[in-house]
């Protein structure tokens, strides 16, 4: 166990070194490219098998303490340690990292993104894998931060070489964002480590703020929320997401939205909360106010967007919806309850399962039609996706029903569960203003099932033999779509039906989190 999680945070980077050499000629298959795709695959199914393999041997009966530990001295200096482990929050957000991973890398093989060299393409994959692994492995402060800021510069190459139109100035914007967040995170970080007198996140967790100031809390939460918060991102430093999404390759949305928002919000979870509890506390109301305005935001951006006649792109739809999402989790978070971050998690999951896949259906609209335009989509009669390519509209409109939160799938879990922990928030918070968080978070459930149904009836209704945008014969779901996709819907419709597969491992480590490291 120790070592299957200590290769699996380190395999990608051997894989991404191994991709820049020459393929052995024996592997070269049919070009180089073809060779350095497939090593992609293959690297990226590896690590994927053994995360499977670790959450097999996970001990389920104890999710709450951290298990396949590893902790070595790295800097004595600066007592830092290379502390590396795993428990009911972590995991699932590593398993599904490593699916998300091999799924694009398996898309990537049959569709590779127009652009420079696949080897790099590989390489850059390969290093933001790892910098996301690691992120929600990592056990002290300071490889948190380097971590978090591994996966910038890969993400940066991926939409600036890989992007569509503008990349550049949205891989700046995303740069800049990210990077200044960072800053003020790793002073928050420093300031947390140099007055407690240790990095480590579990001792800190323990602790339980008993260590730190009122007034030191306040700052750590103010710093670090600020850097976790433009990740997450919460609005309203949110707006390099849209601009990101729309400007991403395929793979590049489906990683930004199933991988690296989760950084920030699991950030809130495992540092915040249990080191700095009384700050938390303080800045709490605050954090359910943004996360209810996002969650409107987001939506009404939505509704302008699908409008007729408004010229909207359904990549940066999608983008905006992770705004709303994410305010869910974001309102889950500050309620400080169980049952609210056992919602937060749970729809930190479910958004990137169920938005994963509406990235990768918007990617194969556009790759159909030229286009993610929702008026060139439209046309004067619909898409008419049921009648064009029933399989992909389908597709389509179960992920659209999905993120609405339909009861069922698991998109709806997350979401209530928030509702719930901000309608009953923790003691000491006031009850009146989360009230009003959580009927404004209730308004946002319905613009967001207003917005997605218009998607559905513009993008799938409508008479296939009139004209449209569509080519005459457009091409139905393809085998390596199949093969990409169908796994994204499995897991959210076992999640929505049996939820306590993935709240039995939260719940008791959210429960100790919430007590200072008592069970």
């Amino acid at each position: 166990m120790q070592f299957l999680l200590a290769f699996i945070v380190a395999a990608p980077l051997l894989g991404a070194a191994a991709a820049l050499l020459p393929a052995p000629p024996g592997l070269k298959g049919r070009s180089p490219e073809q060779a350095v795709l497939r090593h992609g695959v293959t690297v990226t199914g590896v690590i994927l098998a053994a995360a499977v393999a670790l959450t097999l041997g996970f001990d389920h009966d104890a999710p709450s303490s951290f298990q396949a530990t590893t902790d070595i001295s790295w800097i004595q200096a600066l007592n830092v340690r290379i502390h590396l482990g795993v428990d009911g929050i972590s995991l699932p957000l590593l398993l599904m990292t490593a699916l998300l991973f091999f799924l694009c890398a398996l898309y990537s093989y049959f569709k590779p993104p127009a652009g420079p060299s696949p080897k790099a393409f590989v390489a850059l994959l390969l290093v933001l894998e790892s910098g996301t692994l690691a992120t929600f492995a990592v056990l002290d402060l300071l490889l948190f931060f380097l971590a978090f800021e591994m996966v910038l510069i890969p993400m940066y190459f991926l939409i600036a070489r890989w992007g569509g139109a503008q990349r550049q100035a949205a891989a700046w914007k995303f740069i800049l964002y990210t990077l200044l967040g960072s800053v003020v995170m790793l002073l928050g970080l420093l300031l947390i480590g140099l007055k407690s007198g240790t990095f480590d996140m579990v001792a800190l967790a323990t602790d339980n703020g008993r260590g730190l100031s009122h007034t030191t809390q306040l700052l750590a939460v103010l710093a670090i929320g600020i850097g976790l918060a433009v990740k997450t991102p919460m609005w309203p430093l949110h707006s390099w997401l849209p601009d990101a999404h729309t400007a991403a390759p395929t793979v590049g949305s489906v990683l930004l939205a199933g991988v690296l928002l989760k950084m920030g919000t699991y950030g809130f979870v495992r540092i915040l909360l249990p080191v700095t509890p009384d700050g938390m506390q303080t800045f709490a109301p605050y954090l359910g106010a943004f996360a209810a305005v996002g969650i409107v935001y987001g939506s009404l951006a939505c509704l302008a967007l699908a409008r007729k006649g408004n010229k909207g792109d359904l990549k940066r739809l999608i983008a905006y919806s992770s705004v709303g999402h994410m305010g869910f989790v974001l309102l889950g978070i500050a309620s400080m309850t169980p049952t609210g971050v056992n919602g937060a998690l749970f729809a930190n999951i479910a958004h990137g399962l169920i938005t994963g896949l509406l990235f990768f259906l918007v990617g194969a609209l556009k790759d159909r039609y030229g286009t993610a335009d929702l008026d060139t989509l439209a046309g004067a009669t619909g898409a008419a996706l049921y009648g064009r390519a029933p399989r992909l509209g389908a597709y389509l409109a179960f992920a659209a029903v999905a993120s609405l939160g339909l009861p069922g799938l698991a998109g709806f879990w997350g979401e209530m569960l928030a509702l719930f922990g901000a309608f009953d928030p923790a003691e000491g918070l006031s009850r009146p203003a989360f009230l009003t968080f959580t009927a404004v978070g209730a308004f946002g459930t319905l613009l967001t099932a207003a917005y997605l149904l218009i998607v559905v009836r513009r993008v799938c209704m409508g008479d296939p033999k009139a004209q449209s945008a569509a080519p005459a014969a457009l091409a139905d779901v393809e085998r390596y779509e199949f093969a990409a996709w169908t796994p994204l819907v499995a897991l959210t419709v076992l999640a929505g039906l049996w939820p306590a597969v993935l709240l039995g491992l939260t719940d008791p480590a959210v429960q100790k989190l919430l007590a200072g490291g008592k069970s």
